[in-house]
């Protein structure tokens, strides 16, 4: 159907024609119109639900008790991710400071996720993929230059630096607030001599994992292929990011008392929020 744009009135009834149309990666308006709900999930409780396009980005500001879930719908996503406190953006996701204080390497169920002031900011309720990475960080343009020829945020190789900074730009926030990233659904597993064996798939499609956010949050996702990704083509597949409302971590949650280290990270949250 040819359409006379240049016309205001014919542009403005092309554009209105254009409502209710839908295509693979896009938010769902309002997120209780969700298609594919998460099970046990009424459609009121809904607050986001967005499938992230191959070298994408998305960010919203979620409540404290609000779970997260993503899912790597065709096995090849690589949801790299920012976390912020939305009340003080100045503390965010600290990647050392969640491997070291629990010893452990690897993220999974039953791991909580940092920040940078000894607080919990996400618990890993489920666990469906067991890949996933807090050693390499995000892909810069340079590295996507490298790889593919081009790496800017307007070309066919966008990087996920550069996609995060489009996503922080809407919050207030700038390059400078880009910090280390923990990668979900791409792995690497750190071998005995020090060196890193990459766990990039592709894998089966459909597999999840469930976050439930411990203070209110900003969570921001760039959905671009894996820094150490060899692959020479920019292989990366949708993921889809959906949210809904849920109650506060209770005093007897398993996740909260499971370590000492745990607790004192609950603790201080529940300092911040005794208010």
């Amino acid at each position: 159907m040819s359409t006379d744009t240049a016309n205001p009135y014919a542009a403005q009834a092309h554009a209105r024609a254009m409502a209710g149309a839908r295509v693979e990666s896009m938010p769902t308006l309002p997120a209780s119109a969700a298609a594919d709900l998460p099970p046990g999930v009424a459609a009121e409780s809904m607050i986001w639900e967005e499938t992230i396009a191959p070298g994408g980005y998305a960010a919203k500001q979620i409540a404290r008790g609000a779970r997260l879930r993503l899912v790597d719908l065709a096995g090849d996503a690589c949801a790299s991710m920012l976390v912020f406190n939305a009340e003080r953006p100045i503390e965010r996701l600290n990647v050392a400071d969640t491997l070291k204080v629990q010893w452990n390497a690897y993220l999974g169920a039953g791991k909580l996720v940092l920040s940078d002031m000894g607080k919990v900011m996400l618990s890993v309720l489920a666990d469906e993929a067991g890949t996933h990475d807090a050693f390499c960080g995000a892909s810069n343009l340079a590295t996507n230059a490298a790889k593919y020829g081009t790496g800017d945020n307007w070309g066919p190789h966008p990087n996920a630096r550069d996609r995060f900074s489009l996503a922080l730009a809407k919050f207030g926030l700038g390059r400078r607030d880009i910090h280390p990233c923990i990668n979900w659904f791409k792995g690497v597993k750190v071998e005995d001599d020090g060196s890193l064996t990459p766990q990039h798939g592709p894998f089966a499609p459909g597999r999840g994992l469930t976050l439930r956010a411990e203070m209110d949050l900003i969570a921001v996702f760039a959905n671009c292929p894996h820094v150490l990704d060899a692959r020479p083509d920019y292989s990366v597949t949708p993921l889809r990011v959906s949210a809904w409302r849920g109650p506060v971590t209770p005093a007897d949650d398993p996740l909260r008392n499971a370590t000492p280290e745990g607790l004192r990270a609950f603790l201080n949250v529940e300092a911040e929020y005794s208010r």
